[in-house]
């Protein structure tokens, strides 16, 4: 990817943007707030503004200025609830760039920054290559760049921002909390619901293929089409996972897609959303899973293949008792280059304690 100070040279292979964060003089608003001390938004960009929320993208803010005088000013515009974790200051904006990604736990390949200012451009760009850079004047033309245009918008991805917003009040008391973290989560009344995934589910099933990196255990991407096949094939289950709490839903968060075999059950994939580990998501399904086999008289195996990123998903697997032990069932797997399979005798396992569990009897099926 070619960078310089005015644009960002698009690669067609690099991921969606998810987090677009904007500087405020003369970028989003006309006008130096320290010196104008009151500024007018520049034409079209609400109209971006809304489109990209509308296609899930986050928007936050890196700025040079006075904190309370810039959110009053993005108040008195009808703009501030569209901002997550703005960071406005006196710092370098790559930090504020880089605090930003840690924080919503996003890839820095996945972040955009967009300033009117060339060093300013010049200095994320230095310090955080992976980074995409924006000009100002290509504000308003943001929403036709390919990078820009998720392949799905889902019903999730439209309320994204909302669902993050819920998650910081969630960390805010968890914060507060004084008392064992599994008591904090029971108190959340965190409710899991695990069904076979509908045609109306799938997009956001295929995006979480896609999205996901650090909770994906092969890091393979299943389209809608694939997994519409998937569906219909009697040797299949596609599960999708939903989660919601008393602050309201987190929608979708989990995908699982499981192959049956004569003796075995095989996960071919399982990815979770990186929102939901902290809430021990990828540990209840696992356990489900286990339960499940076991009912079913059957071993699991699980595909697994290394990422940089999946580390997070390999502990999940070694803690719900897989291991690299080869079995006689496993001769009936299909083998993909890069791929090995985990494997499981699996036991009894009672339902997690800090959550309620709604899902299938799949051992009956």
């Amino acid at each position: 990817m070619r960078r310089d100070d005015t644009t960002t040279t698009t690669n067609t292979t690099a991921p969606t943007v998810k987090c677009l964060v904007w500087d405020l003089d003369n970028t989003l608003w006309q006008g130096t707030l320290l010196e104008h001390g009151e500024v007018r938004l520049l034409p079209g960009l609400r109209d971006t503004l809304a489109e990209l929320d509308a296609r899930g993208i986050l928007h936050s803010v890196a700025s040079k200025n006075d904190h309370d005088h810039a959110w009053e000013q993005l108040e008195r515009l009808g703009l501030a609830e569209y901002f997550v974790l703005p960071r406005i200051g006196w710092g370098p904006k790559s930090e504020s760039v880089r605090s930003i990604a840690e924080r919503l736990n996003f890839a820095l390949g996945t972040m955009a920054f967009i300033d009117d200012h060339p060093v300013e451009r010049a200095e994320v760009a230095y310090t955080l290559p992976e980074v995409r850079i924006y000009d100002a004047e290509q504000a308003p033309h943001l929403a036709a760049r390919p990078e820009f245009t998720p392949a799905t918008v889902t019903v999730d991805s439209r309320r994204r921002r909302s669902m993050y917003q819920a998650s910081f009040r969630r960390d805010a008391e968890r914060a507060e909390f004084t008392g064992p973290d599994a008591d904090f989560l029971r108190s959340l009344d965190i409710r899991m619901r695990i069904g076979r995934a509908t045609p109306q589910q799938l997009s956001r099933a295929e995006e979480l293929t896609l999205r996901t990196s650090q909770m994906n255990a092969t890091g393979v991407h299943y389209s809608e089409d694939d997994l519409r096949d998937l569906i219909d094939d009697p040797g299949h289950e596609v599960l999708v996972v939903t989660l919601s709490d008393r602050f309201g839903p987190y929608g979708a968060v989990g995908v699982v897609l499981l192959q049956r075999l004569p003796g075995s059950w095989r996960i071919k994939l399982l990815a979770t959303s990186c929102r939901v580990v902290s809430l021990g998501a990828g540990a209840a399904i696992l356990r489900w899973l286990t339960d499940q086999a076991h009912r079913g008289g059957v071993h699991l195996n699980a595909d697994f293949r290394p990422t940089e990123r999946n580390r997070m998903m390999e502990v999940a697997y070694r803690f719900a008792g897989f291991t690299d032990d080869p079995c006689p069932c496993q001769a009936a797997l299909e083998r993909t280059a890069g791929i090995s399979p985990l494997h499981l005798v699996p036991s009894a396992q009672p339902p997690a304690d800090t959550l309620r569990l709604e899902a299938p009897e799949l051992a009956r099926t």
